[in-house]
């Protein structure tokens, strides 16, 4: 199991936002790690650190497609007196077997080709005039030229130093070097690194699996026809949108009409494949109310442990707020409001450190900063409530983006941050400096 049973101390007090924040984290666990291919595993955090069993590279290798010579064979080699040298042979990429390379000797060698015994340095194509006899020529036209295989003469127009052109065992990293530390997120960079020293798994948290519905008759999907008294349902949107941008697999359900039995058997049958389970409408005191019927005392007779409480914040937007646990795996449910700026700034502060949290991650919170506010005029806010107010941040400077309503979409799709005023300030002057919570 990843939660732990929820933390609870009634429901009729004023909750502030941290007492719920730590509610919240306090019943939630990192989910068991497994093993997984590397391109299943992207996206999961590490469990163990990985070390290198092979360096990078695994052999001295040539970073040019040249020769491979003897760096006292090419001293004082210059375009009027080139140092003349006898081809022994060609070395690729992935070729069995080498050849040496004596005095007065060069092997033609490909970016990649492991570093022949006795060649000291790479001089490129360029400066040689191809193994052709003749003088300098473009590379690809003298390897397009030169058949494979062939021996011959090559004249070196460029002395070079010793290691010259030559990728060295180890200089990327070392056998017995640590690769990656636990608690790394894996990505694309990291994957390619586990590829190269030759790891086919690895041990990770897997990704949480995050169920989004929403709730409300009122709500139809994108692309069918309004009714009078209709809405789209954006928030189901969102908030899987925004649950698979802080690292989750997500499915959206979408929007479920106000009927307590269906919203019950909505969420029974989807628990088989959540972590965490994020509804949004239908927590408020309104008459449809639906969430809160249907899953206010979801177990307390089959289900010990398990339930949602309902509970009022000390902020704005999203003082309507539900966390429990429900079924007999006791998944965690964090409930929010329904209007769209209400559940995307709630989503932010609790959910997405949730989902963090199921990740195995220590640091879930979104980056917060100074910044000083840039507006007309004041802002207010109401005394005892922590506001979110959509902002741009910039340079040190953060700026109010739309109004205070809980139902501006637009708004906030051109927010990169929210301005947080504390519960002891009535209003916030052009210039204070205030915190910033980074979203971006």
């Amino acid at each position: 199991m990843s939660t732990a049973a929820p933390h609870s101390t009634g429901q009729d007090r004023l909750w502030s936002v941290d007492e719920h924040l730590e509610d919240v984290l306090t019943a939630i666990r990192p989910l068991e790690p497994i093993e997984l291919h590397l391109l299943d595993a992207q996206g999961c955090v590490l469990v163990e650190d990985v070390t290198v069993p092979v360096s990078l590279p695994p052999f001295d290798n040539s970073s040019m497609d040249g020769y491979a010579v003897r760096v006292a064979d090419v001293a004082g080699a210059s375009e009027e007196f080139p140092a003349a040298l006898e081809v022994v042979g060609d070395v690729a990429a992935g070729q069995a077997g080498r050849l040496h390379v004596g005095p007065g000797q060069a092997a033609r060698i490909m970016t990649g080709a492991p570093l022949p015994p006795g060649a000291e340095a790479v001089v490129p194509v360029e400066w040689t005039d191809g193994g052709l006899g003749e003088g300098p020529v473009d590379g690809m036209r003298a390897r397009s030229l030169a058949p494979e295989g062939a021996t011959g003469h090559v004249r070196v127009h460029r002395p070079a130093e010793a290691r010259a052109h030559v990728r060295a065992q180890g200089s990327d990293v070392r056998a017995g070097d640590r690769a990656l530390e636990a608690g790394t997120v894996l990505g694309p960079p990291q994957i390619a690194l586990l590829a190269a020293i030759g790891r086919g798994t690895v041990r990770v948290r897997p990704r949480p699996r995050v169920v989004v519905l929403s709730t409300g008759s009122e709500l139809v999907q994108p692309g069918e026809e309004l009714a009078d008294g209709q809405i789209y349902d954006s928030n189901s949107f969102a908030l899987t949108a925004a649950a698979r941008d802080a690292g989750a697999i997500a499915y959206r359900v979408g929007a479920v009409a106000d009927d307590a039995d269906t919203l019950r058997s909505t969420v029974d049958d989807q628990l088989v494949r959540a972590d965490l389970m994020v509804t949004t409408g239908g927590v408020s005191v309104g008459a449809y109310d639906v969430v809160k019927e249907a899953l206010a005392h979801a177990g307390d007779e089959d289900e010990p442990g398990s339930g949602v409480e309902f509970r009022k914040l000390a902020m704005q937007p999203g003082k309507p707020q539900g966390f429990g646990t429900i079924g007999p795996d006791h998944i965690p449910l964090l409930a929010l409001p329904g209007n769209p700026v209400s559940s995307y700034v709630s989503f932010e502060l609790f959910v997405r450190p949730a989902i963090r949290t199921l990740m195995g991650l220590t640091d879930v919170h979104r980056p917060t900063t100074r910044a000083t506010l840039s507006a007309d005029r004041a802002l207010t806010s109401p005394r005892g409530r922590r506001q979110f107010l959509r902002g741009s941040y910039a340079d040190g400077t953060v700026r109010p983006v739309g109004g205070a309503g809980s139902h501006l979409v637009a708004a906030l799709a051109h927010a990169d941050a929210l301005i947080v005023v504390p519960e002891d300030a009535e209003s916030v002057e052009p210039g204070d400096e205030v915190e910033v919570v980074l979203l971006g």
